[in-house]
């Protein structure tokens, strides 16, 4: 069997790093801006429940964190990889853990990886493995952080908005920072999930379109359905949530996901992607996932529909009347869409997961999206690949580009 092979660290890969250290420290910034905002004007509520969701968040993402450089630290070479490239915390348990408890984990993990890439890509040092190693946890850690956070806020900053029929200067920034983040990285979680395809090293800007605006589509008209139910039946959206984040959790838990090596984290990662499942659809095991995706996005569009519905029939005909009939037509249309380029980037863009020994002789070295094959890691083991792997998210994408 022929090794994992990948491309090595480009000024690419070092953009998206600072970039995304930079999306997160602004995005950080607008929440701490919002939050004194809401205790300044006495909005006392509101403060908490950010406060709240900004907690959580950094919890559950420090969490993860923690979790994975304890089960980095056990790997065989690991420990050499880490002192050969400097890294920041390097195999300092202690450092790590206080710095962990000071909820500063990702943050450090950020300033790592953009150190380490500078060092590959600009002095053209060694490490360009361990460099690809940790922009793939960041990718993961991202999309949790964006699940926990960004997407709760966001509904939230709209419900206040519909709830108060006011608008901010602030608000209007902490939205469009949330709609960054969340769009960022859907993007940059694609193309770390893509880096492991070794038959295309390019990835397309109609392939990364169609999946951007997939996403966006399907997650904005959920976001908005959410906040307007809350917007008029507040105590119901708690329970709305925790039934549906319970359920989703089991079915996570039924799907006999493996993605983390303790069975704390495991339950952790579980409860995580029910969260996900509350806004977006996230395929977890591999094998025939088509007939799951269905039955999510059926559920999914049903829950939708009898959301917009109890909004509707609840809502203030004077204080919505500007707005309430385009949202009625405008969030079904929009998630119909989404729904439609979806099956497109299935049917057109979405390669399909083989696994030959070998490259199939006499294939063009730049294949269509469709025909785009993996070679065969090895995902289940506990050691390093001589290609140092992200075994984690190796696994995501086993799952990802699993034949649907």
């Amino acid at each position: 069997m022929e090794g994992a092979t990948f491309s090595k660290y480009s000024w690419i890969d070092f953009v998206f790093s600072v970039i995304g250290a930079c999306t997160f420290l602004v995005d950080w910034g607008s929440d701490v801006w919002l939050a004194a905002e809401f205790y300044r004007r006495g909005d006392v509520t509101w403060f908490w429940v950010l406060v709240g969701l900004m907690a959580l968040s950094s919890f559950v993402v420090q969490t993860f964190s923690w979790f994975w450089f304890q089960y980095d630290r056990e790997l065989p070479g690991f420990r050499a990889q880490t002192e050969a490239a400097a890294v920041l915390l390097g195999d300092r348990a202690k450092l790590s853990c206080a710095v962990h408890v000071l909820q500063l984990g990702f943050l450090c993990r950020h300033i790592s990886a953009i150190r380490q890439g500078f060092r590959v890509w600009w002095r053209k040092e060694k490490g360009s493995e361990y460099a690809i190693y940790q922009t793939h946890d960041l990718s993961m850690l991202r999309l949790i952080e964006t699940f926990s956070e960004s997407a709760p806020q966001l509904t939230l900053m709209i419900y206040v908005m519909l709830h108060t029929h006011k608008a901010r200067a602030v608000q209007f920034v902490s939205i469009a920072a949330s709609t960054t983040s969340i769009a960022w990285m859907v993007v940059d979680y694609h193309r770390s999930l893509r880096s492991f395809l070794p038959d295309k090293a390019k990835q397309g800007w109609g392939s990364s379109l169609i999946y951007f605006l997939w996403n966006l589509l399907l997650i904005a008209p959920r976001v908005a359905a959410l906040a307007l139910c809350a917007s008029v039946l507040s105590g119901y959206m708690a329970a709305h949530f925790l039934m549906l984040w319970s359920a989703f959790a089991l079915w996570a838990w039924r799907q006999g996901t493996h993605f983390m090596d303790s069975v704390a984290g495991e339950w952790l990662y579980r409860a995580t992607v029910g969260l996900i499942w509350y806004f977006s659809w996230f395929n977890v095991k591999d094998g025939q996932t088509r007939s799951r995706s269905a039955i999510y996005h059926s559920f999914i569009s049903t829950d939708g529909a009898i959301l917009l519905a109890t909004w509707w029939c609840h809502r203030d005909p004077v204080q919505t009347q500007s707005y309430a009939l385009a949202l009625l037509i405008a969030l079904p249309l929009f998630h119909f869409l989404g729904l439609l380029f979806k099956a497109l980037y299935y049917c057109c863009f979405h390669p399909k997961l083989w696994r030959p020994p070998a490259r199939d002789p006499g294939l063009p070295n730049d294949l269509p999206d469709a025909q785009v094959s993996m070679r065969d890691f090895p995902i289940q083991d506990g050691g390093l690949s001589p290609k140092l792997l992200n075994k984690r998210m190796a696994g995501q994408v086993a799952r990802f580009y699993s034949d649907e």
